[in-house]
């Protein structure tokens, strides 16, 4: 059920038309990304709940979030290297609100997991801060 809820709520990152993706949305959105995973790297995940998008922390609950991704993410060790394969701005998700969002793609080693890609899906808020609003590791 954990990982049906991680998968159901991260959907964000899987299916998108993207847009052009150069300049500073994706530059403000990158760095935000890039923050936010180190939080998960230090296994911070009720941080990194805590951090996330309005619309983030309203699908999904703290408890539920550190759950998926103590099942999810720890087993896979420390992240060993991360590099940017794509980062695309896009104002359409499927199942999402409009708004504005940056799909940034990562190729991600791990200590138990040699190849993996991971997705992660910062949004502007409401308040004019890119937050993360959702998190997939392929």
């Amino acid at each position: 059920m954990i990982k049906r809820l991680l998968l159901t709520v991260l959907f964000l990152a899987l299916a998108l038309s993207p847009c052009a993706g150069a300049g500073e949305p994706v530059d403000e959105a990158l760095t935000a990304a890039e923050t936010w995973l180190a939080l998960v790297d230090a296994g911070r995940y009720g941080e990194s709940w805590s951090e996330g998008a309005a619309y983030f922390r309203k699908a999904v609950n703290q408890n539920q979030w550190e759950k998926a991704l103590e099942a999810v993410r720890t087993p896979l060790g420390k992240a060993l290297s991360r590099q940017r394969l794509s980062a695309d701005f896009t104002t359409s998700l499927p199942g999402a609100p409009d708004g504005r969002y940056v799909v940034i793609r990562f190729q991600t080693a791990f200590e138990h997991k040699n190849q993996s890609i991971e997705t992660v899906t910062p949004m502007l808020d409401p308040d004019g801060i890119w937050r993360v609003s959702g998190y997939f590791i392929k």
